[in-house]
């Protein structure tokens, strides 16, 4: 299902077709691997053709982290260039920040052995991060600045239209949440989004993907992970909270996180309170007198 009803995205077929070369050399045969393959297949391409993300698009820079997301996102968007669905260039990027004990061999030989163009970046933001944040106060807001900066220079330097991330429908919705209880505003992580300087877009494809698939697809596909030492090893973030909190609901109520992410594509405006995005002064009964 896509956010506004019946997907209208056509099912990708993988029986009777030989796995995908390099990547999918490994992977399993299940018929429950492929439904999730498939899946996950179908609610990227519907975030594709939702937001339009391949209008205009000729190269994207695909943010890799090394996490079970950034892997899943570059796995899934080869796959449908494999099978020409998706018309752009691709070309990895790994930002290594620094972090003590980083394993700087493992993303390099990783693409290298899939035969992914890729850049590596090697900039100490690990530092400016460590040196800036109070003892006790949490690393990510300013850590991610950093990164994001470096990656949209990467980007222009690579000729890129985009810069694609990993981000899946938690990461919307508890980021949503975060700017309900915490910032006083409704505001969500767009699938699409224009930066400042207007010259590179901010793509999200896994928008309507579930965590929990993709943490199944990575553990499948057996991905060289490696975990973040810097906002990993802090307790107390109010992301976490709210991953919780949501896990909590859907374990109750199953099926509250697609509601929930339904409900960001069908705002109304005349039945909140914002009056710069509704004209209430502008009603009238219309009774004369």
């Amino acid at each position: 299902m896509g956010l506004n009803g019946p997907t209208a995205v056509d099912v990708v077929d993988l029986e009777g077709e030989g796995q995908a070369p390099s990547l999918f050399s490994g992977a399993p045969q299940s018929v429950g691997f492929n439904k999730l393959r498939k899946r996950l297949l179908r609610h990227v391409r519907q975030a594709l053709q939702d937001f339009q993300m391949l209008k205009g698009q000729k190269r994207w820079l695909i943010g890799l982290s090394g996490g079970k997301d950034s892997y899943s996102l570059l796995a899934i968007l080869m796959d449908l260039k494999w099978r020409g669905l998706l018309p752009v260039e691709l070309i990895a990027c790994n930002l290594d920040q620094g972090q003590p004990n980083f394993p700087k061999h493992v993303l390099p030989d990783y693409l290298s052995s899939i035969g992914v163009r890729h850049r590596i970046e090697y900039r100490d933001t690990y530092s400016v991060v460590k040196e800036k944040v109070p003892e006790g106060a949490t690393y990510c807001s300013l850590c991610s600045r950093l990164r994001r900066g470096n990656l949209y220079r990467i980007a222009r330097e690579e000729g890129c239209d985009a810069l694609v991330l990993g981000h899946h429908r938690e990461d919307i919705l508890e980021t949503f949440f975060m700017n309900f209880f915490h910032g006083g505003r409704l505001a969500g992580m767009p699938a699409k989004l224009l930066n400042d300087e207007g010259d590179l877009l901010v793509l999200r494809p896994l928008a309507y993907c579930a965590e929990d698939d993709l943490a199944r697809f990575a553990q499948a596909m057996e991905f060289p992970i490696i975990p973040c030492d810097l906002c990993g090893s802090q307790d107390g973030l109010q992301r976490n909270a709210m991953k919780a909190m949501l896990a909590d609901i859907e374990a109750r109520m199953p099926g509250r996180k697609d509601a929930m992410l339904r409900a960001l594509a069908h705002v109304n405006p005349s039945h909140l309170l914002d009056t710069k995005l509704f004209d209430f002064a502008g009603l009238d009964a219309g009774r004369s007198d």
